[in-house]
């Protein structure tokens, strides 16, 4: 029997004090096992602390290019955040700059490094990476993720690999922004595997999220955990002890997810392993 693993990740670790108790919760009484870690967050340095006190929880970093706050400060990379050193909150405005403008380009470049090198000042280890929106795997930045994760010993990264007709079968609502995500994410996807070849960073078979992103309700948990075809995956979720005000999370509702007796339940009948990033190599 082909033993199947999967990594259940909470994302945004560091953003808030709320996102950053339901991520220990999450992993001390429920199924988590690793977290990504936003570095320029306001509760960055709370999350390092926690993740420290409980060695269990693999870390990664939670890559941020779009739609949030950088490292450096505003004037050395004037081109890619306002004033108030945040990107803009438009993924396709931010993408768009990266590929029209090489100004652009070489600060992103120069932020991206400071987020890999103030993840390696924790100390902690580096699990895997991923990006806020799935902003990684624009090409501009897959580019210049891939060696530095390389570089700062990362052992795992997010494909947004979503399987779209399971996903229809729990809930169809939504249908057509679901089927543009599966479409966009499918192309640049198998573009990123061309350029993952030779490397040593480890991808999971499939992943579950995208088209519940928080909205990870334990009723499709435990359908994906009842009919997941493949070897590994990872499921990631947006935990919160109370409600954020984005539309997609973090909320309590991933939380409870995580923390439910059926998915522990499903999850031990159906022999599947627990894991993180660094266990699947």
């Amino acid at each position: 029997m082909t033993i199947r693993r999967i990594v259940v990740n909470g994302d945004d670790f560091g953003r808030t004090a709320s996102i950053n108790a339901a991520i220990i919760r999450a992993h001390r009484e429920g199924i988590l096992t690793s977290a990504s870690l936003m570095v320029a967050e306001e509760a960055f340095g709370e999350a390092v602390a926690l993740a420290k006190a409980h060695p269990t929880l693999a870390v990664g970093l939670h890559l941020v290019a779009a739609t949030g706050r950088a490292v450096l400060p505003p004037a050395q990379i004037p081109h890619i955040v306002d004033a108030r050193g945040r990107f803009p909150d438009s993924a396709v405005q931010a993408g768009l700059r990266y590929v029209v403008s090489a100004t652009a380009r070489q600060e992103l470049a120069r932020e991206m490094e400071a987020q890999f090198a103030r993840f390696a000042a924790t100390g902690l280890p580096l699990s895997h990476v991923d990006g806020h929106l799935h902003f990684h795997v624009h090409p501009v930045v897959f580019n210049l993720l891939v060696p530095l994760a390389e570089r700062y010993g990362a052992r795992g990264l997010r494909l947004p690999r979503d399987d779209f007709w399971l996903a229809m079968r729990y809930n169809r609502q939504g249908a057509a922004l679901k089927a543009t995500w599966a479409v966009i994410y499918a192309l640049l996807c198998r573009w990123c595997l061309r350029r993952l070849r030779g490397r040593r960073l480890t991808v999971t078979d499939r992943m579950y999220g995208l088209m519940q992103t928080g909205q990870m309700e334990e009723a499709y948990v435990l359908q994906v955990l009842h009919q997941m075809p493949v070897r590994t995956a990872e499921l990631y979720f947006h935990p919160s002890t109370v409600p954020l005000e984005d539309e997609l999370g973090p909320n309590p509702g991933d939380l409870a997810t995580l923390l439910s007796p059926a998915v522990r339940q499903a999850i031990q009948e159906g022999g599947i392993e627990l894991a993180s990033y660094p266990k699947l190599i």
